[in-house]
């Protein structure tokens, strides 16, 4: 059943399959060439699968709440619990897509851009994590029609903001102040760990929202 409500999401947004499919290995590359001072492929490929699951999350959020689809979906056997766990399992699907696509992209580019390694999807698994695991909570909380607007100036003042804090960040040569004892592979792990488990509570609280919600 789970699986069905994912590929409803999928169907919501097909108008956009196509344009998304093209953005998430041309934004990559096109950003890698406006942000080469950023050492490694973290920033290029944040930005874009951020983007992407953006959008596509908000085009069906949008498509929902003009069909009151929620309220709809309610009246069938699909339980509400199950209704928001496919919602985090869409933004996962996007982002595995979004990994796929991008190694396309790295593999038949003109422009010289590497292939992800695993810190980079640790990290950018588990700073998405962080902003649709307060996202999706406070959409249910809130509604679409109220919160939407914040969130999207957020995250499209993201590319504006991010890639300055990292060029100050490098040019100061931040570091931590304490020293993990794990090796470079257990951190990545680690992050991916994080990211599993903020968003494993975004979505109980997500459902415990949801299910006390009247529609």
């Amino acid at each position: 059943m789970l699986l069905h409500l994912v590929k409803k999401d999928f169907l919501l947004a097909k108008k956009y399959w196509i344009i998304m499919l093209l953005a998430a290995m041309v934004l990559p590359v096109f950003m890698h060439t406006k942000l080469d001072f950023i050492a490694g492929e973290f920033l290029p490929f944040f930005l874009s699968t951020l983007y992407i699951i953006f959008l596509l999350y908000s085009t069906v959020s949008m498509m929902e709440y003009k069909y009151k689809g929620s309220s709809l979906l309610c009246a069938t056997p699909y339980t509400r619990k199950t209704i928001v766990m496919s919602k985090y399992f869409f933004v996962a699907a996007i982002f595995i897509g979004c990994c796929g696509l991008y190694t396309v992209a790295a593999l038949i580019s003109p422009v010289k851009v590497g292939l992800l390694a695993l810190s980079e999807i640790g990290r950018t698994f588990f700073v998405l994590s962080i902003i649709f695991g307060v996202m999706i909570p406070v959409q249910y909380r809130f509604g679409y029609e109220k919160s939407r607007y914040i969130f999207f100036f957020l995250i499209f003042l993201t590319p504006f903001v991010l890639p300055n804090i990292m060029k100050v960040i490098q040019q100061n040569g931040a570091v931590f102040p304490v020293s993990l004892p794990f090796s470079p592979f257990v951190l990545d792990l680690l992050f991916v760990l994080l990211a599993f488990v903020i968003g494993g509570i975004s979505m109980v609280l997500s459902i415990r929202i949801f299910s006390n919600k009247n529609l």
